[in-house]
């Protein structure tokens, strides 16, 4: 037995923990939390043991496939790549760069070869069809700090082992480890703050894993967030509660700030929220009292009708306690590479454009340089110049994702041309002309490009390939270079490192390196921290750089070099508040949730993760359940006038009255995949009841939580 050990980082979710391999020749022995690693200290989900699962996969794709008469066949790479060139370069000749539209899906933000080499196929195809899961979770909360900070990334995050107070807002860091928050082992952080006389608060439609361990639940109606953040913001200024300590030079907006959140009192919100106005007007008073406070809220918020004003609440609060860029308060995170709030002159900068371009049909504004997700199945549908009828997607499944997803399969059936890079025959995939398989996450390297932006502590983390890559099997970059040249109408077939040296020019500093590790030595030697890749590479576990410091001014990117409190375009979305006010909230509401077995709709293929109890089941209050003639186990219909389902009941008292919830992610019940363990319980797509209509206006995120549905018994 030749055994080895490596360390890993996890490809799998938003904590990046690390991880102990130990294998023998090509085979996985064991996975288990590296105690070493800087982050994450040895912990470790359910997650990071499935990749030996996914590893070896036997519906894992490992070759190219071409369709051919409606059946998918095997194809070699230069087959695969010649049928692209045939079938898509007359599409962009023919009807110009927007026939063609781009979408990127959530497992690409865990691939450097994906992340760093996305965009140099986006500029080549110059299409404004840009789309990416983005705008189906987080969008809301990246415009909003652009807008207040300069940058889309720079989103504070809780300093959670130095604070004394955290309020979650539509959030579950107990499953998700963080979310816009890399916080691995939330649950032992989380333990050790009230171990030490700290208090947590949950606000939420289900009383989730995080509410059942913190020190006090609030229910709060789907959707309400808004009014409730509106009466926190007016109590503080009503009540001479607003103390900017060390920010006070730095902002701008405060007068017209308090202006604005004027008409917005508790007494009047709580309507909105179901929330009392005394008890909203003592959470602002706790808040403001707290030595160490922070409020911290995710996709909740950010999945409904005011995402993004929920979103710039929430800074907001933090702010007008004195709790933003303060210890214990929220804090940004200062990463070791390609951080542009690391960038450039320190203190001020451009800012962020929004509606650059919008797009055909709904004439909704380019956010982060794309479109709406959910504007993608009527930019193919609807005849005219620009009509999309080419897709290029890579890493998504936005028939699962995104909403109204049987409209989006249709849709892409009537495709002249769809390319997928994926590692799963999916259901969307199953649409493609050509899929390109990716490699398996341990034939990878990893390094995070996004996640040390969002970190609960400072490091740079390298992991290397666990096992060689398939002979004659490219990176995912490589592929991404190609198809590059291919658009731009260049020898595609030449030396990938000629391509490479005219995208990426070699560093003097390291000229041997090639591929992503060029790009993270690049960005290390220019970030802040002035370190190599070598450096990081000969430290397994990372390097250490510290608790999360003061940055502002520092980290400010606005023209103004101060943080904008009252951002025109948010003050202009407030009266679209009032009218919410007035429309009625009786019926049941929709939420989703998150399980952390179940986080992509992939993971659903690992037996590790598919085993156990049936998880897409319909969470009912068991008071609603006795109305509504529902029981444990039985079947319900979920319908509207988007979609009717059939789910199995679930009895949970966590539940609101009048709310009910499915999971996300599921649905694997649709003819043409190779998923055979995810179609063994496929469960019922909760976004088919989502029509593709509703969004955050300011943003272009789905409104994925709290919609309208009857439900009965089946």
């Amino acid at each position: 037995m030749s055994e080895q050990v490596h360390y890993r980082i996890c490809p799998l979710c938003e904590a990046c923990c690390g991880l102990e391999i130990r294998s023998d020749g090509q085979q996985v022995i064991s996975i288990r939390g590296a105690e070493q690693d800087v982050l994450s200290a040895g912990f470790l989900c359910p997650k990071g043991v499935s990749l030996k699962d996914l590893h070896e996969d036997p519906d894992r794709l490992r070759q190219p496939l071409i369709k051919r008469n409606g059946q998918f066949e095997p194809a070699t790479w230069d087959e695969a790549l010649a049928e692209v060139e045939r079938r898509l370069l007359p599409i962009l000749q023919a009807q110009g760069p927007d026939a063609v539209a781009a979408s990127i899906g959530n497992p690409a933000v865990h691939k450097i070869g994906l992340l760093a080499y996305f965009p140099r196929l986006a500029r080549a195809l110059g299409s404004r069809n840009i789309f990416s899961a983005s705008t189906l979770d987080q969008m809301p909360k990246q415009l909003s700090a652009g807008l207040m900070f300069g940058h889309w990334m720079s989103v504070p995050v809780p300093d959670l082992p130095r604070s004394d107070l955290l309020l979650i807002l539509g959030a579950n860091p107990m499953v998700s480890n963080g979310s816009l928050w890399t916080v691995p082992d939330y649950r032992g952080k989380a333990k050790a703050m009230r171990a030490r006389g700290g208090r947590i608060v949950v606000i939420d439609p289900r009383r989730s894993e995080t509410a059942h361990a913190a020190d006090e639940y609030l229910p709060i109606l789907p959707g309400g967030d808004v009014f409730l953040l509106l009466g926190l913001v007016h109590t503080l200024f009503d009540e001479g509660l607003v103390k900017l300590r060390h920010l006070a030079e730095h902002v701008a907006g405060l007068d017209e700030l308090r202006a604005a959140v004027s008409p917005y009192p508790p007494e009047r919100m709580a309507a909105g929220c179901g929330i009392e106005a005394a008890t909203q007007r003592r959470l602002a008073r706790e808040l403001a009292a707290a030595p160490r406070a922070v409020l911290y809220g995710r996709i909740g918020t950010c999945t409904q009708r005011f995402g993004t004003l929920n979103s710039w609440l929430i800074d907001v609060v933090n702010i007008l306690i004195g709790q933003l860029d303060s210890e214990g308060g929220a804090m940004f995170p200062k990463a070791a590479a390609f951080a542009a709030n690391t960038q450039g002159k320190p203190g001020s900068g451009r800012g962020i454009t929004t509606g650059r371009r919008h797009s055909r049909v709904s004439q909704a504004p380019e956010v982060y340089g794309e479109l709406p997700m959910n504007c993608l199945a009527e930019e193919i549908e609807t005849p005219g110049p620009g009509q999309v009828r080419a897709l290029i997607s890579v890493a998504c499944n936005p028939v699962l994702s995104a909403p109204d997803g049987p409209r989006l399969s249709r849709a892409l059936d009537g495709l002249d041309f769809m390319l997928s890079l994926d590692i799963y025959l999916n259901e969307t995939t199953r649409h493609a002309d050509v899929i390109l398989p990716g490699l398996s996450p341990l034939e990878d390297l990893h390094f995070d490009m996004a996640f040390p932006q969002l970190s609960w502590r400072n490091h740079a983390r390298f992991s290397a390939p666990v096992f060689a890559k398939p002979a004659g099997q490219p990176a995912e970059w490589q592929i991404l270079l190609r198809l590059a040249a291919m658009v731009e109408g260049k020898d595609w077939r030449q030396d990938i490192e000629a391509l490479e040296d005219a995208a990426f020019p070699p560093d003097p500093a390291a000229p041997e390196l090639r591929g992503p590790e060029r790009l993270i030595d690049q960005g290390l030697r220019h970030g802040p921290y002035r370190l190599s890749l070598a450096e990081v590479r000969a430290t397994p576990g990372g390097i250490d750089l510290g608790e999360l410091q003061p940055r502002i001014p520092e980290l400010l990117r606005t023209p103004s070099g101060k943080i904008e409190l009252a951002p025109p375009s948010l003050l202009a979305a407030l009266p679209e508040v009032d009218a919410a006010l007035a429309l009625p909230t009786e019926g049941m509401r929709l939420i989703g949730r998150r399980d952390m077995r179940s986080g992509n709709s992939w993971m659903h293929n690992l037996p590790v993760l598919a085993k156990g109890p049936m998880r897409c089941t319909l969470l009912v209050n068991p008071a609603d359940a006795q109305r509504l003639g529902l029981q444990e186990g039985g079947m319900a219909t979920v319908s509207n006038a988007s979609a009717s389902l059939q789910a199995q009941v679930s009895l949970s008292a966590d539940m609101m009255a009048g709310v009910v919830s499915l999971p996300h992610g599921w649905g694997h019940d649709l003819p043409g995949m190779q998923l055979n363990l995810a179609g063994e319980r496929p469960g019922i797509n909760m976004n088919a009841l989502i029509g593709e209509g509703q969004r955050d206006m300011l943003s272009g995120n789905a409104v994925l939580s709290g919609i309208a549905v009857n439900v009965q018994a089946a």
